[in-house]
């Protein structure tokens, strides 16, 4: 696979939105979902009766637990996107409006249901196809654009950071170091210390990476031919496999639920959506118990 990342409030206004996203939007199941869009990311609702929350070319769907997916944003194509870890209902996001052209940064503040832009970010309007928002200081975002761009206020003002590493895709930010930034490329797991002015091989030199994500001190990443795999942030020495049964299907989003390290989910190249409760060993399609 030569260019894997091309597949690649209070509570009473999210109750009062998710109410009139039920009745204005058509409910549908993850099985008829991909025959007309396709996922670029995916988190955990951290707010809210849904448990994840899908961002597609067409819009945002908060997916039941059975599987059942509803649309909860304007259509429009969100290409990057990235929960606040400081505030459980807000969201970031960039990507196309339906209109045409590129969105620049845009945020949610209620829970993915409506969006504003932020900034046309550094030499914008920009499309981030990846970024990540740092978990150690929720302050700073990241995201690419021909070059890496970081901003260091919330996403109002971004700065060029630096060159991207080669064949890039993929974002994560440390969950351990405000300064330092992964990249999953197609020639290997790239690592920055500096906020992405300069770069350095980390692992897997000259393997395809497909995805990368932190959570509580561990790195996750696939590997073609490896599989899903995981290390120590401290050390990344030492990485041990966690699943490789995925066929010829290829993770390209991965999210931790924060309440539980062992509870995952990741979309694929083939926009399926499965879950693991084990930590990574074994996955199942989301909603359906098998």
């Amino acid at each position: 696979m030569k260019n894997p990342s091309r597949y690649l409030l209070p509570l009473a206004i999210v109750a009062t939105l998710s109410s009139f996203a039920t009745t204005a939007a058509k409910s549908e199941t993850l099985a008829e979902l991909p025959q007309h869009t396709h996922y670029h990311g995916i988190a955990f609702n951290r707010s809210g009766t849904s448990v994840l929350l899908l961002a597609t070319h067409h819009g945002v769907f908060a997916v039941d637990k059975d599987g059942t997916a509803t649309q909860v944003s304007p259509v429009q194509d969100f290409m990057g996107f990235s929960p606040d870890p400081a505030n459980p209902l807000s969201y970031y996001a960039s990507g196309h409006p339906a209109s045409g052209g590129n969105s620049g940064f845009l945020r949610s503040a209620y829970g993915g249901a409506n969006w504003t832009q932020l900034s046309e970010g550094a030499e914008g309007p920009v499309d981030f196809h990846q970024m990540d928002v740092s978990p150690v200081d929720p302050k700073i975002i990241y995201g690419n654009y021909g070059k890496l761009q970081v901003s260091r206020d919330g996403g109002s003002t971004w700065i060029i950071a630096g060159e991207s590493p080669p064949a890039l895709v993929a974002l994560a930010a440390s969950s351990l170091d405000a300064q330092r930034l992964y990249g999953a490329t197609e020639k290997g797991l790239y690592v920055s210390d500096d906020a992405g002015a300069t770069w350095r091989a980390g692992a897997f030199a000259g393997e395809v990476v497909s995805m990368a994500e932190t959570a509580s001190g561990t790195i996750y990443a696939y590997v073609l031919g490896r599989g899903l795999v995981k290390a120590d942030e401290k050390t990344l020495d030492r990485w041990t496999v966690l699943s490789n049964a995925f066929g010829e299907a290829v993770p390209l989003h991965l999210a931790v639920d924060q309440k539980d390290n062992q509870h995952l989910a990741l979309t694929t190249h083939k926009s399926e959506l499965l879950e693991s409760r084990d930590g990574g060993a074994t996955w199942r399609v989301f909603g359906t118990g098998k």
